[in-house]
């Protein structure tokens, strides 16, 4: 489609063009119903099968077994940051906290309304730029859960692997990584993910929780805000992000014809080391903000010699369709977000430019 552009945007972010395609093809009429997704009921036999179809085949994505129930949800992960503890932070009333980067100090701020929090480990010292060891993390024995956030936007670092936490519940914000790999949902109590990032549009949060946790919320606690209520309705106790669901459930079925997580990771590898690898011999020309044992895969964040030629950047990127690559507004830079759905193509072309670029300024 020639006037598609490179988006770069963290979100809401890039989708992939054949759920594009499909979604347009159905936008009217879906499968011959005569209405689209946005128009029916979700009482409907045709939507009971469509969420349905989302949900199974996130399940075999992730080899999520019976003992989870899998949820979406309203409200994105923000909300997630206030359900998660007013529901599991039972009995102990405490928890653990990893804070690497903004998304993570918001979610300790709801947490803290809910009972007590201990910061076993932060970044914030060195502006978030790396990821902590796991032997600098100190994790109480007692607390109720251990939350992290996989991916920093932000920031551009990432976990390479789950802290480990020994028998507490693990708690996971992976809005910007779901589905960029396999991982083992077993070694998780809970995880949640706004779908904006790399899953599909805005309005929708999948939630992953393991069934033996949903005894823990309390009985008093509000109707809507309690994982129970959604767990017994199948996501349905009030009208969900209907629209949203189907594209998740494109994007699944999407990365299954792929071939899966394993084929995806290996793309998103391929993908981020073009970007970083043309970095790291620029001589210092661009220079990522992320300690290298720590960089992401989906968020490339960097920095030019001053800001003056980061503003001519952008500008010109933007000329040549090149969009979204000024970085956060709270650390400038810039950021190429370049998630499952974007193509390898569009990350050789950026590194072309990048090279003109250099040799012309």
């Amino acid at each position: 489609m020639e006037n598609r552009i490179y988006n770069f945007s963290a979100g809401p972010a890039i989708l992939p063009l054949d759920v594009l395609k499909e979604a347009k093809e159905d936008f009217v009429s879906y499968k011959g119903t005569g209405m689209s997704v946005m128009e029916m009921s979700h009482r409907s036999k045709t939507y009971d099968d469509i969420i349905k179809a989302a949900e199974r085949d996130i399940r075999t994505l992730l080899n999520i077994g019976d003992d989870y129930a899998v949820l979406f949800l309203q409200g994105g992960a923000t909300l997630q940051f206030s359900m998660v503890p007013l529901n599991i932070m039972a009995p102990n009333n405490k928890a653990d906290y990893i804070v690497t980067g903004s998304w993570s100090k918001k979610a300790v701020k709801e947490a803290k309304r809910v009972g007590d929090v201990n910061i076993a480990a932060s970044s914030e010292e060195s502006n978030f730029n790396n990821i902590p060891k796991q032997e600098d993390m100190k994790l109480d024995a007692e607390a109720s859960y251990v939350h992290f956030t996989s991916n920093n936007t932000i920031f551009g670092t990432q976990f390479s692997a789950e802290p480990s936490v020994g028998d507490v519940p693990l708690v996971c914000d992976a809005s910007s990584d779901i589905l960029h790999k396999k991982i083992d949902v077993n070694k998780y109590g809970l995880i949640y993910a706004g779908a904006q990032k790399n899953m599909g549009p805005a309005g929708v949060a999948l939630v992953i929780i393991k069934k033996n946790l949903l005894d823990r919320a309390p009985a008093d606690l509000h109707t809507y805000l309690n994982y129970n209520t959604h767990v017994e309705k199948d996501s349905m106790y009030n009208t969900p992000s209907t629209y949203g669901i189907y594209i998740i459930g494109l994007v699944a079925k999407w990365l299954i014809g792929l071939g899966g997580l394993d084929v995806m990771y290996k793309m998103n590898l391929e993908k981020a080391a073009l970007l970083y690898d043309f970095m790291d011999a620029s001589g210092g020309y661009f220079s990522g903000t992320a300690a290298k044992e720590d960089r992401s895969l989906m968020n490339v964040t960097f920095r030019l010699p001053n800001e003056d030629l980061e503003k001519k950047l952008i500008s010109e990127a933007a000329d040549k369709g090149f969009s979204g690559l000024k970085g956060h507004r709270s650390v400038g830079g810039l950021r190429a977000s370049i998630y499952n759905a974007f193509p390898k193509k569009g990350v050789e072309d950026l590194v072309e430019f990048m090279k003109n670029f250099k040799v012309n300024n």
